[in-house]
């Protein structure tokens, strides 16, 4: 909340084509179960960031990097009482494949095998990305991601996991989900929808939540939220965007939206109804960790970063209300 220092930007950077890019600080903030289309690459720079992944809590502490490949369902939290403030990169799965194809390796697919990465160089390029984009600086900007991206996937790259259904179950799941996106407006109870598919209310959950690690109406709010994005970028307006995915209202959908993209509906299109537009240095609310500087540095491919004078503070946005209404 504001009054908890806590700021968020949600963007992208026309010259870094299929990539978001986040800066964010979060003391009381807590992200639902969720997934992403993109790859997660977030560089924490203060505090610590836990996370739920595949069964297990990870802690991500300054200068490592929590990784989350596409469409795995992750939670998120502050660690500490301070919170964690971190900038992210959401490369597409296009972009990662292009990269790892021309600078490792690598052949299909490519995916992370940690979740976890202690690195503070690769750290470093995550926050050297978001720092050239917000100067429109795109030679910069392209050539830190690829620089970030290559570094993470040679470190903890490989192929990326592909579900493969075969139970009985899997398939039931997969059509559950084929009936959800179809009736994402209007989506029949489990009942209704098991006894479309010829099982039990129990037994559709049990295999939904196999298969895509979220009981059916967590991956309905989740792919609600995916939808909205797309209307926001198009230029709907929150309100009709809401009615459009199925929500009840905007309300409805500000509540679900920040706690899986980590900022409301109009904060998030408005930061990315002009990608053209680079965002100048902001100075931020009071509290030391906004006065500290993060170091701007040269980077080259075979070489530690150099530090430059005179650093400036990192542009974070306004500060924003993070719980429910």
């Amino acid at each position: 909340m504001a009054d908890s220092g806590e700021l968020a930007r949600h963007w992208r950077y026309a010259e870094l084509p299929g990539v978001d890019l986040l800066r964010a600080r979060y003391v009381r903030k807590t992200f639902v179960r969720h997934t992403h289309e993109h790859f997660v690459i977030a560089a924490i720079a203060e505090g610590v960031e836990v996370f739920a992944h595949r069964g297990a809590d990870q802690y991500a502490g300054a200068g490592a990097l929590a990784l989350v490949n596409p469409d795995t369902p992750h939670t998120g939290r502050a660690g500490v009482p301070e919170g964690w403030r971190y900038g992210a990169v959401y490369p597409s799965p296009d972009v990662m494949a292009e990269i790892a194809a021309e600078t490792t390796t690598l052949r299909g697919a490519p995916g992370f095998v940690r979740p976890v990465l202690d690195d503070p160089r690769a750290a470093r390029l995550v926050h050297q990305v978001l720092r050239a984009a917000e100067e429109g600086n795109a030679l910069a900007a392209d050539t830190l991601l690829r620089a970030a991206v290559t570094r993470l996937l040679r470190l903890n790259g490989g192929a990326l996991p592909q579900r493969e259904i075969r139970s009985a179950g899997a398939r039931i799941a997969a059509r559950a989900r084929a009936v959800l996106e179809e009736r994402l407006v209007d989506p029949p109870t489990l009942e209704q929808l098991a006894a479309d598919l010829g099982t039990g209310s129990f037994a559709l959950l049990r295999a939904f939540r196999d298969a895509y690690g979220l009981p059916p109406h967590a991956w309905l709010t989740d792919a609600r939220v995916r939808r909205a994005r797309r209307l926001l970028d198009a230029g709907t307006a929150p309100a009709e965007a809401a009615v459009a995915v199925g929500f009840t209202d905007q309300p409805h959908l500000n509540r679900h939206f920040a706690r899986i993209v980590g900022v409301p509906p109009g904060a998030y299109q408005r930061e990315r109804k002009n990608v053209q537009d680079p965002a100048g240095p902001t100075l931020l609310a009071s509290g030391s960790w906004q006065n500290r500087q993060l170091i701007r540095t040269q980077v080259t491919w075979t070489s530690e970063p150099t530090p430059r004078e005179n650093p400036t503070a990192p542009s974070y946005g306004t500060p924003w209300r993070s719980g429910s209404p």
